[in-house]
């Protein structure tokens, strides 16, 4: 379940994404499976290829992009999540959450 962002950013990031362009979206989120991590951020693009070169840039193999129909993308979690947005420059979108 994603929360803490409005319907205007998930706009924006899905244009982006269905427009084949890196996207980047932070929310907060909750899943069991993964026990103290409290977001997830989700790098899509409707390229696949691009998508997967940019995964393989930060050492993240195609098979685990998930095809979810228009909106292809990586979930990035935990130390890997901190490690990829402080590489992109996008750090804001974690002090954002205070993750």
């Amino acid at each position: 379940m994603a929360f803490g962002i409005n319907r205007a950013e998930l706009k924006e990031w899905k244009q982006k994404v269905a427009s084949g362009k890196i996207a980047f979206l932070t929310h907060y989120w909750i899943d069991d499976r993964f026990p103290g991590v409290k977001t997830v951020t989700k790098v899509g693009c409707a390229n696949i290829e691009r998508l997967a070169q940019w995964g393989e840039k930060h050492g993240i193999p195609a098979r685990y992009i998930h095809h979810r129909s228009r909106y292809p993308h990586f979930d990035l979690l935990g130390d890997r999540q901190r490690e990829v947005l402080e590489k992109e420059d996008l750090l804001d979108q974690l002090k954002r959450f205070k993750s």
